[in-house]
């Protein structure tokens, strides 16, 4: 009976919930967590005290991130149980305020995920750093999960043959990481990577009226939770992709950037969200093999996402040539600015290699002053040598040139091989009169060829058979979308745009 005068206060109704690993009670307003004796290779919860050892550790870690939900550890014991079985006991956090939930409601995020990127970005700035964090970031120590993760997948392969989308999986990742040292010792150098939480899902966040609650780090392998932040914040942001809000995973991951300081190329952002929609894709084909239904489906489409990501995160060489006035400058320009890439530029580093402004004009006959066989070598040295360093470092370049040498281009196809990117050769054309006409109107800038200096140059022209033709006279769009083709001929558009903030140089 309720007194008269009270109102009877409603407890949220009893529920389990079950994972790969834990099965969670939710009684009241507490929550209860007992481990599986379950031995998965990278984990083995199969004896009590590794289940004990697991649940103390999982209050102990994730109290760094929600002091005020896990509660301690308990026991609980049947009538023929032969030792009490250990449990995490936490607060019970309201399920309407579940983020996946706010998701899956059409919530607008924007506010909420500020929140959690700059309490992920102050967690990070303070989390625990140590030479054995440090291991755990270098290329070897991710190349190593990633084989880790195929290993798993092929032995869990119901027939044990591979479908082309894992071939595929495994060739990009390989590729990426096979020329990225020096980005992978830089963020070591910058102390990006940090004991962090491992294993960051919206269904385990929930936005508080006080702020957002993370709940849930991964607590079985410290090594796994070693990460660089932005390998941290990515599995956010692969979750939300999945959950269907690609612009919200963006969003996410640009405000983490900023909050963060974070100069990361692009490529890395996609690489790791590749990485941890590849995790969980394991994960779901574990939970299948136990019987989870929906499981197999879900982990197909994971998959899917690790694929498009890898895709978008090769790092590329592209080089486009042509002769004076046949637009490769503009086509340049408008291509770099598309993909988000570095736009390097002959005529500019030939100019600043000789210690004047790229608007200063340098104009001389052909093959003299500036032009000399001996000054043209020594600025594609120097413009190669630049593409080098940012395609070790992650990014992916478009060198505007008029690559009319064999040796040159033979000298990018090298820089290609070394650092492990994508070449794609362009050669803009134009019928003689556009070209004319271009360089009749053209004012003072980077180039100073002219049109006696273009028609010598045309009567010296070498065959490029190698590159794809595109033809500049049309409108812009319309020459970008055919040189993107080239550029990306399995589709442009397949995972969401990362764009870094503007930050200050230094």
């Amino acid at each position: 009976m309720t007194e008269p005068g009270h109102q009877e206060r409603r407890l949220p109704r009893a529920e389990v919930c079950e994972t790969h690993t834990s099965v969670v009670f939710f009684v009241g307003d507490r929550a209860y967590k007992a481990k599986k004796p379950v031995e998965l290779g990278f984990l083995d919860y199969t004896r009590r005290a590794a289940r004990r050892v697991a649940c103390e550790r999982e209050v102990a870690l994730n109290r760094r991130f929600a002091p005020d939900v896990y509660l301690g550890l308990g026991e609980f014991s049947g009538p023929d149980a032969e030792a009490p079985e250990p449990l995490v006991v936490m607060r019970r956090m309201p399920a309407d305020r579940r983020l996946s939930r706010l998701v899956r409601e059409g919530v607008v995020l924007d506010d909420v995920l500020r929140s959690l990127a700059r309490h992920l970005a102050a967690w990070h700035a303070d989390a625990p750093r140590s030479p054995k964090t440090d291991e755990q970031g270098t290329r070897d120590a991710l190349a190593s999960r990633w084989e880790a993760g195929f290993a798993q997948v092929h032995a869990s392969a119901d027939d044990g043959s591979v479908s082309a989308g894992l071939a595929e999986t495994e060739r990009l990742v390989r590729r990426y990481l096979t020329g990225r040292d020096r980005l992978f010792a830089s963020r070591i150098e910058q102390g990006r990577v940090v004991d962090g939480h491992g294993d960051l899902l919206a269904e385990d966040i929930f936005c508080l009226d006080d702020g957002p609650r993370v709940l849930d780090c991964l607590e079985f392998d410290d090594r796994l939770r070693y990460v660089d932040g932005l390998d941290d914040a990515a599995f956010l942001a692969m979750d939300l992709e999945q959950l269907g809000v690609p612009e919200a995973a963006a969003y996410f991951l640009g405000q983490y950037s900023e909050y963060s300081g974070d100069p990361a190329p692009a490529s890395l952002w996609h690489h790791y969200v590749a990485y941890r929609a590849f995790v969980r894709a394991k994960v779901s084909l574990i939970q299948a093999q136990q019987g989870a239904p929906g499981a197999r489906a879900a982990s197909g489409r994971l998959a899917s996402v690790a694929l498009r990501h890898l895709r978008t995160s090769a790092v590329g060489l592209t080089v486009v040539g042509g002769l004076p006035g046949s637009g490769k400058s503009t086509l340049s320009g408008a291509l770099a600015d598309r993909l988000g890439v570095a736009l390097l530029s002959s005529d500019r580093v030939r100019k600043e290699l000789a210690g004047i402004s790229a608007e200063e004009s340098a104009a001389d006959a052909y093959g003299e002053g500036l032009y000399t066989a001996e000054w043209t070598a020594r600025t594609y040295a120097a413009l190669l040598d630049r593409a080098t360093a940012l395609l070790s470092a992650g990014e992916s370049v478009v060198l505007d040139a008029t690559w009319s040498d064999p040796e040159q281009r033979e000298a990018a196809r090298r820089v290609a091989e070394r650092t492990s990117a994508d070449l794609v050769a362009l050669r803009c054309h134009v019928s003689e009169d556009v070209s004319a006409s271009r360089l009749r109107t053209r004012g003072s800038g980077p180039s100073d060829a002219d049109l006696d200096i273009a028609a010598a140059m045309a009567a010296r022209e070498p065959a490029w058979p190698e590159a794809v033709a595109v033809d500049t006279s049309g409108p812009l769009e319309s020459v970008v979308v055919r040189a993107l083709a080239a550029v990306h001929p399995w589709g442009t558009g397949q995972a969401p745009v990362f764009r870094r903030p503007y930050m200050e140089p230094g």
